[in-house]
């Protein structure tokens, strides 16, 4: 991977921000230190290769990256954003954005063509880009090869339909099922893979501006009630009782060859890669009544409005906005970089282990479903998915348990 970063020139970048100027120091060794924090271990060593070459263009700026895993994340932070100590540029997604924008926190900077734009379009908010996209992902459908060839299914050709009228996938489904020992699908409680995925191709939606909206929506209704069914009814999933408290129970049977067909992004490459010991490949994710629609989601790198080396921040922006500044995370195969520029590096990497990831191309240039947002969507979720969890657990009405749902998540958000 450090031996692909090439020497490029740094692309232009236009910030909105630059009309701040000062506010830099420098150290003893004449370089001002920017502080960049992120929550991934496996990318920060993409960032450091990254850094070193920015400072080597740039010797009077250093990059410190600070990596506070992700179960400390999101309780330091607003904790340092309140006493003005949080990093210069620091890792940011949908659900936590939003209250940051609305209090002033963050410094808005323009938007790059040369940015993937389902992503730029999550950090849009009040008319103003408020992050540097960094990563991306989309929805596909990995399959184990054996097991869709024994069945005779074509796993690039499957629709779901809830009438059942022109449904290839759920007869697939029981045929890639051999109860007590193989299961054919990953329908479980996960938001961004399975749910929200169901709901868009069904033409639903989850969100009205920053409230929700998904119990008054009867596509809504409908896909969810599809996809716990294939669990409670057909039996073509595994129990919620094992998904629910287990989050990595699916990749898991996939990887042990006890599941046929395992709908999620490409942030699990990885770990299929090093875990499958069986020929697996990846086609479209599951097309709907809407088409094939696959949630976007993607993390960006903000800026606190509050830095003390605000010239030294921006320069660094323009860095990790720019092909040079991307392409460390790309050529390492850690995840489809925010920067377009830099995507046929990721491309490369898993080609050259014989996996094609174009279907994730496809889906993020498709019809896409927007992860939720919001100042206080993190609230809204939190409130919500216990009783999400019920419907899934077969417990719960769907309609009545969206409905709970809705409320409460809703009555979160505005508290």
């Amino acid at each position: 991977m450090r031996k692909l970063l090439a020497a490029l020139a740094v692309s232009a970048l236009a910030l909105s921000a630059c009309s701040v100027g000062g506010g830099d120091s420098a150290g003893g060794d004449g370089q001002t230190t920017v502080t960049f924090r992120l929550w991934d271990d496996q990318v920060a060593k993409a960032y450091r290769t990254s850094f070193d070459a920015f400072t080597e263009q740039h010797p009077d700026i250093k990059v410190d990256v600070q990596l506070v895993p992700w179960a400390d994340y999101w309780t330091k932070l607003p904790t340092d954003i309140s006493a003005g100590t949080a990093a210069d540029v620091y890792w940011t997604n949908t659900s936590n954005f939003g209250l940051y924008a609305d209090n002033n926190q963050l410094l808005p900077i323009d938007d790059d063509p040369g940015w993937v734009r389902s992503v730029t379009a999550l950090y849009t908010r009040n008319g103003k880009l408020w992050g540097v996209p960094q990563l991306w992902d989309s929805i596909a459908l990995y399959y184990n090869k054996d097991l869709v060839t024994k069945a005779g299914v074509d796993p690039a050709d499957l629709t779901w339909d809830p009438t059942g009228a022109a449904d290839t996938f759920l007869p697939a489904a029981r045929k890639l099922t051999v109860p007590g020992r193989q299961f054919a699908f990953n329908a479980a409680f996960d938001s961004q893979a399975i749910l929200w995925d169901f709901v868009g191709s069904n033409g639903g939606t989850w969100q009205n501006g920053d409230n929700f909206d998904f119990a008054d929506q009867p596509k809504t209704q409908q896909a969810v009630q599809y996809v716990v069914d294939l669990i409670n009814k057909e039996h073509v999933s595994p129990s919620a009782a094992d998904t629910n408290t287990n989050g990595d129970k699916t990749l898991q049977l996939f990887t042990q060859g006890k599941l046929a067909l395992f709908q999620s992004g490409p942030y699990n490459l990885k770990n299929i890669q090093d875990g499958a010991k069986f020929e697996w490949g990846i086609a479209p994710l599951l097309k709907g009544p809407a088409g094939r629609v696959s949630v976007v989601h993607g993390v960006a790198a903000v800026a606190s409005a509050k830095t003390k080396h605000k010239d030294a921040t921006l320069q660094v922006l323009k860095w990790i906005g720019s092909a040079a500044g991307a392409e460390p995370i790309a050529a390492g195969g850690y995840a489809f970089p925010g920067v377009t520029a830099a995507q046929p590096a990721f491309v490369d990497y898993w080609k050259k282990l014989g996996v094609d990831v174009q279907p994730f191309l496809d889906a993020s240039t498709g019809t896409t479903f927007p992860a939720p947002v919001g100042p206080r969507v993190a609230a809204g979720g939190t409130a919500a998915n216990p009783i999400l969890q019920q419907i899934f657990l077969g417990q719960a009405g769907v309609a009545d348990g969206l409905r709970k749902a809705q409320d409460a998540a809703n009555s979160a958000i505005k508290e």
